[in-house]
């Protein structure tokens, strides 16, 4: 395999604009102010984006670990963060023995 100027070039200004833009979000966060909606939109980007990595495995895998990911996320509403990731592992290994 070879590669080209062209090909290099698009891998490292990829890389580049890539770095850039995390450094960029660090810096620029710190200077924003929010206030009201804005403030409660970023505050919802964390749970978003766990939601958006872990629905399609959930969803895709079978029935046990699609119950297993319900029981999970109403587990959520009512505990605290450690117990709702031991009623996640204890269910799916239960569901996954029963179903």
């Amino acid at each position: 395999m070879t590669l080209d100027t062209p090909t290099l070039s698009a891998i490292a200004a990829m890389a580049v604009v890539t770095y850039l833009t995390r450094i960029a979000g660090l810096f620029v966060a710190d200077r924003l102010v929010l206030t009201g909606r804005a403030k409660a939109a970023f505050d919802a980007i964390p749970p978003a984006v766990l939601v958006s990595v872990i629905a399609p495995t959930a969803l895709t895998t079978g029935w046990a670990e699609a119950i297993a990911a319900a029981i999970t996320a109403v587990a959520a509403f009512r505990l605290p963060l450690l117990a709702t990731i031991a009623v996640g592992v204890a269910s799916v290994v239960v569901l996954r023995n029963l179903i």
